[in-house]
């Protein structure tokens, strides 16, 4: 079973590097364990690139392994300088606070907290918190020579930049948690991206300076997502991909996905997904023989969009994917029809009714009057899914969307929102 989830790990491209493969693979032979990844409350949400570790995490949990989830309470108020160039913003309490809860139930969306492996959440600040300045000093500090944390990646990249004593401990106070959770769950393992080597290294030496010689403790890192054409993962035309509704909409977040390129979502569909293996390499032989059906990146859009924000939203993001499609937008409710236009060109207007030709030019929908009455002949415009073919129309309250907002189409795909002011 274990050299099963190895094998599997190492196929989907998620083992980047093992402080020791060898001892890793005889652990898990031998014994379930305790595993744990790390997440600072940065923002009252995650992203999608902060879940890739975390997912990882989820595929031990299918194999009996108990994950551990540490939310730093702690270490969100100092901030980590990996992967940083300069210093980062300190957060108050309050928003700290307000963001652990965010992440917390994000991640009771991922796993599973009631089995006998079920997975504990855990919050660095109720033991980092209590620890006076001498306990940290005296107890940890003499622990890590300055020569090995100036050997670390994170520091050293910064030395010429600036770094404030308070990030050049960050890796000590995260070495402290490894230990901690090493001692209270019998935690042998730590999980994190490719930037946290250097912090999950510091938590091995601190666990190895405190315990007899023998004890063992492991570091895996998961590569970063990349996409083929070398551009950052994760970003979608309206920025960060979160896993908050109100910040990315599953609407949003659906499109995100199904978006993929072909190049591109295989590779995704083995980190993000739980599809199995033969599944997976079906899907990648439409992406071969029949690409344009989009097999595997509808599939990798519904399974992660399932994932994070459940089968109800997961069927309204189809349900106006497929209204914009076929351009039958009276399938929509209001509120989809916001959401799903909320990106599209806007502009404000009156509320005073108008003609329907007067309405299209001032909108700018169509460039002028001429073209305008032909377009309406044509049937080449709709409101709010409705085709309006009568120059006489009148465009009035009727078509105002809670009387706050409508959608114009001309032709196909061009599509405005005209907000009511």
């Amino acid at each position: 079973m274990t050299n099963a989830l190895l094998e599997d790990l190492s196929w989907r491209g998620l083992i980047y590097q093992q402080t020791d493969a060898d001892g890793l693979k005889d652990l898990l032979n031998s014994e379930k364990i305790s595993l744990y990844c790390g997440v600072d409350p940065t923002a009252d949400s995650m992203h999608i690139g902060h879940i890739v570790p975390l997912l990882t995490l989820r595929r031990f949990q299918l194999h009996g392994h108990r994950p551990i989830l540490l939310v730093g309470g702690a270490t969100g108020m100092v901030g980590d300088p990996s992967g940083r160039s300069e210093e980062r913003v300190l957060q108050t309490t309050e928003q700290i606070d307000k963001n652990v809860k965010g992440i917390k139930t994000q991640m009771e969306r991922i796993f599973d907290f009631n089995t006998e492996n079920g997975a504990q959440m855990v919050n660095n600040h109720d033991w980092i918190g209590p620890m006076s300045v001498i306990e940290f000093l005296r107890d940890f500090g003499k622990l890590i020579n300055i020569n090995y944390m100036l050997g670390k990646d994170s520091i050293a990249s910064r030395l010429d930049s600036g770094l404030s004593f308070t990030e050049f401990a960050y890796t000590l106070i995260q070495g402290i948690d490894f230990n901690h959770l090493f001692n209270t769950y019998n935690c042998k393992v730590q999980v994190g991206g490719s930037d946290q080597w250097g912090n999950i290294t510091t938590g091995l030496e601190v666990i190895r300076k405190t315990h007899e010689e023998e004890t063992k403790a492991f570091g895996i890192t998961i590569p970063l997502v990349t996409k083929a054409d070398g551009t950052k993962f994760g970003k979608s035309a309206s920025g960060a991909v979160w896993l908050d509704a109100k910040k990315t909409s599953p609407y949003e977040f659906y499109q995100f996905w199904i978006n993929t390129a072909d190049a591109d979502v295989i590779k995704y569909m083995k980190i993000f997904t739980f599809l199995d293996r033969n599944e997976i390499e079906a899907l990648a032989e439409t992406v071969e023989n029949e690409p344009h059906l989009r097999k595997a990146q509808t599939t990798l859009a519904e399974e992660m969009t399932r994932l994070i924000h459940g089968e109800e939203a997961l069927e309204q993001a189809v349900r106006i994917s497929r209204a914009l499609f076929s351009g039958n937008l009276k399938e929509l409710s209001a509120d989809e029809m916001k959401d799903a236009f909320k990106d599209v060109p806007s502009v404000e207007m009156s509320k005073d009714a108008k003609n329907i030709v007067d309405f299209i030019v001032e909108a700018s929908v169509s460039p002028s009057k001429r073209q305008a009455r032909e377009d309406v002949t044509n049937g080449a415009i709709s409101v709010n899914g409705e085709k309006i073919t009568d120059l006489a129309y009148e465009v009035g309250e009727s078509d105002r969307l809670e009387d706050e907002f409508m959608i114009v189409r001309r032709g196909k795909k061009n599509y405005k929102m005209i907000k009511f002011v």
